[in-house]
């Protein structure tokens, strides 16, 4: 079974410590607000000017006035505050945050990565990204391990254009979390029944193993949403 987008979500949510500031990038990334322990302060930064962004509103209680940056709704926790994008975007890049999750096109071993253009595909632009990748403590990436055509997207060097370079802290897969250290790729957790060695064949760098590795302990449902994948 590999983890779905949801399940991908879960896992982050479960990691991220009490007391992180944390922001969510577009696509996969924005689902990890529907899994927090709502027990923990973590706090939610959307780059658009929200710090307490809240989980995503329920059937008939949108608001039109609040949008993440992702062009979703959502909603404020108690204690949120809105600011213009100016003062958004001095949090990114000075330090403020200590987490930002984003999406990955593909993760070098040496924590280069690459999210906002496919070579030969037309995109507008990067967006935050690349001031969320050098501005926050820890960037997480979220993605699949493999593309649609079952290529590795953690690889030895990036051939996408780059959004920073050896930034990236932790992966989230659909079949894995892999930690990114000196001295490359290592596995952290797999998600249920796949193997080291089938992780390995799926990834385009060598990887390591952490001692402890074991598979995720993941439930099948969690906070609503599907979390594995058969």
């Amino acid at each position: 079974m590999s983890l779905t987008r949801e399940g991908i979500a879960w896992c982050i949510a479960r990691d991220l410590p009490e007391g992180a500031y944390v922001n969510l990038g577009v696509g996969m990334p924005v689902l990890v607000a529907s899994h927090l322990d709502r027990t923990r302060e973590v706090f939610l930064h959307s780059e658009n000017g929200i710090l307490g962004v809240g989980p995503p509103p329920a059937a008939g209680e949108v608001d039109l006035d609040l949008i993440s940056a992702g062009k979703g709704f959502c909603t404020l926790m108690p204690g949120a505050s809105i600011f213009d994008q100016q003062v958004s975007f001095t949090m990114m890049r000075g330090g403020h945050l200590t987490h930002a999750i984003l999406g990955g096109i593909e993760v070098a071993a040496n924590g280069d990565f690459a999210n906002w253009r496919v070579p030969g595909e037309a995109m507008p632009g990067v967006g935050g990204a690349m001031d969320l990748a050098v501005g926050a403590r820890n960037v997480y990436v979220a993605m699949t391990h493999l593309t649609n055509k079952g290529a590795p997207k953690l690889v030895e060097r990036c051939t996408a254009p780059l959004t920073a370079r050896a930034c990236v802290k932790r992966v989230y897969t659909d079949l894995a979390v892999v930690d990114v250290t000196p001295a490359g790729f290592v596995l952290r957790a797999l998600a249920p029944g796949h193997g080291v060695d089938e992780i390995r064949a799926a990834t385009g760098a060598p990887l390591g193993i952490a001692p402890g590795c074991a598979e995720l302990e993941v439930p099948e449902r969690a906070a609503g949403g599907a979390v594995l994948r058969r």
